[in-house]
């Protein structure tokens, strides 16, 4: 599927002049005349305007890193996953991974961009500590693909609809980790991750707001998550985001252009965007200089700071990679990881909405946790839909939640929380003493609902002449209350059917109770709250539900 060969000297460069030099083109779409083509939106002041492009590096969830048969792991102990590759020894060579050009290329597919049949490696040469090579192995004048896109609309919380294009999807490696707070006055190299393949998506610089930069960065995480090309896990780091930042006055060019390196969640991306814009804007508004920079964001301050002056691309003297000849890629491979592509969030959002008739919210909760739609999908067959999302998003995952636990969908599996839907939606039990179930399954209880109700003596009473006897005790201890009733005050019903509730330790079924007090007090069952008899059954059924 995937070919390589070695470029002949002279040979013609497959890319157009700006895909050629990504550096200039960046350059130039922060400096351009502002407010071509399009409206401003959230200003700032009603006269700043802020524009902002990201840089996302995301870990390749593959199995080996990117030009090394050494495994990737993130909690290995230090320097266990290291090659002679990967430390850069002298006459090694790089092996491209199979696996990880296929998982770029899905994500490259999954954001509607164009994947080129030939691509190209280069060295980008600076100095780390924990970059054995002293050069990084990307790809800067020939990229996987470009021109890709994320679209944002009110369903993912925004106000309006949004469009944000993708500049380009590059393959590189990863650099080591060095570690400053092991020892005192020393730094610690470990060269666990150095050579893990990364993605590098480049945004077009088309935000306006920290908003619109973090619903894009949380939507790119669903996507990779989705397509299963990367964790996206940012507290793990396998995904970082650098931010672009600059700030202008509506009407004239655009002000310099900052880099905010190596933000590790969507809070600190929106917060040290913010702290950003605030400094230029005060920076202008003093007519101090702002210059091209990259800045780091302090989290406990709330502002960002300066760390050096940006490199451009001669700083970083770009080569073409000697040892790696040129990426081709097949029109069919092409389309036969486009077919095996899943569904894409968009896609199915829309039609869990529409099959299921969720609100976004709803749809929403669903999305936000790993494997909840395919299991919420596994437990609504068969079953009122209504139901099972109460089970589902406000029983389950709403205990999950409290206890500080993420959703698994083997704590309780699809058949177990079935039987309890099932058993409640029967009339076997109440919904009180459906939640006691689901507790001792969220707890470890592996058994069906049925078994757990029949160990603990749950099963709801439905012996007549038990549940008339409970009706006649409480009715004597609140005369008072039945007097009330008698005169029209349905309301205070409720209260009688509470009442024997807890003497039946939940165990009677609230519809009956309700039935057989009305009769016993000669009200008509259709009666409504007012003592009319044009209403129909909603109040026994409402009281059934709270109960």
């Amino acid at each position: 599927m995937l070919r390589q060969w070695v470029s002949r000297p002279g040979a013609a460069c497959t890319r157009s002049v700006h895909a050629q030099h990504p550096w200039l083109l960046r350059r130039l779409m922060f400096t351009s005349q502002a407010g071509e083509g399009t409206r401003p939106r959230n200003l700032i002041h009603n006269k700043w305007e802020s524009i902002i492009g990201l840089e996302i590096h995301a870990q390749i969830k593959s199995k080996t890193k990117l030009f090394s048969d050494s495994n990737t792991s993130f909690n290995a102990p230090s320097n266990t996953n290291v090659t002679l590759i990967d430390a850069a020894f002298p006459g090694t060579l790089p092996q491209l991974s199979q696996e990880c050009v296929d998982l770029a290329i899905k994500t490259s597919l999954a954001l509607d961009a164009h994947v080129y049949p030939v691509s190209s490696f280069d060295r980008k040469h600076y100095f780390y500590p924990d970059l054995p090579q002293g050069y990084q192995i990307t790809q800067h004048y020939e990229p996987l693909a470009q021109n890709g896109k994320i679209d944002i609309s009110p369903l993912d919380g925004l106000d309006y609809s949004l469009t944000v294009g993708i500049e380009q999807l590059q393959l590189e490696q990863d650099t080591g980790k060095s570690l400053h707070d092991v020892y005192p006055g020393l730094t610690l190299i470990d060269l666990n991750r150095a050579g893990t393949g990364l993605m590098e998506i480049v945004t077009k610089p088309d935000m306006r707001s920290s908003k619109e930069a973090g619903i894009l960065v949380k939507k790119l995480q669903t996507l990779l998550r989705a397509v299963d090309s990367s964790d996206g896990n940012m507290d793990e780091g396998s995904m970082r985001c650098d931010v672009n930042v600059s700030v202008h006055e509506v009407g004239k060019p655009y002000g310099a252009r900052c880099e905010l390196k190596n933000l590790n969640s969507i809070k600190s991306v929106m917060d040290a965007i913010d702290a950003e814009v605030a400094r230029q804007i005060e920076a202008n508004e003093a007519n101090i200089p702002v210059t091209q920079e990259t800045r780091g964001f302090d989290a406990s301050t709330g502002k960002t700071f300066r760390i050096r002056s940006k490199e451009s691309a001669p700083d970083y003297r770009y080569m073409p990679e000697p040892d790696l000849p040129r990426l081709v890629i097949t029109k069919d491979a092409i389309e036969g990881l486009k077919a095996s592509l899943p569904e894409l969030p968009d896609t199915r959002r829309s039609r869990i909405m529409a099959k299921y008739d969720l609100g976004v919210v709803e749809c929403r909760t669903l999305m936000g946790e790993d494997g909840m739609v395919e299991y919420f999908e596994q437990v609504v067959s068969g079953r009122p839909v209504k139901s099972v999302v109460s089970w589902t998003i406000h029983e389950l995952l709403g205990r999950l939640h409290s206890r500080g636990l993420e959703f698994d969908p083997e704590t309780v599996n699809a058949k177990q929380l079935g039987t309890l839907i099932d058993y409640v939606d029967n009339g076997g039990i109440s919904a009180k003493v459906g939640k006691n179930v689901l507790g001792l399954m969220i707890e470890g209880d592996k058994r069906n609902a049925e078994a757990i109700v029949e160990e603990k003596g749950w099963k709801q009473m439905d012996d007549m002449s038990d549940l008339e006897k409970l009706c006649e005790t409480i009715m004597a201890q609140y005369p008072d209350k039945v007097k009330v009733i008698q005169k029209g005050n349905l309301g205070v019903l409720g209260f009688l059917v509470g009442q024997i509730m807890k003497e039946s330790k939940g165990r009677a079924n609230p519809v009956v109770i309700n039935e057989l007090l009305r009769s016993r007090m000669s009200i008509p069952a259709s009666a409504d709250n007012n003592g009319n008899t044009n209403a129909n059954s909603k109040q026994s059924k409402k009281m059934a539900k709270s109960t």
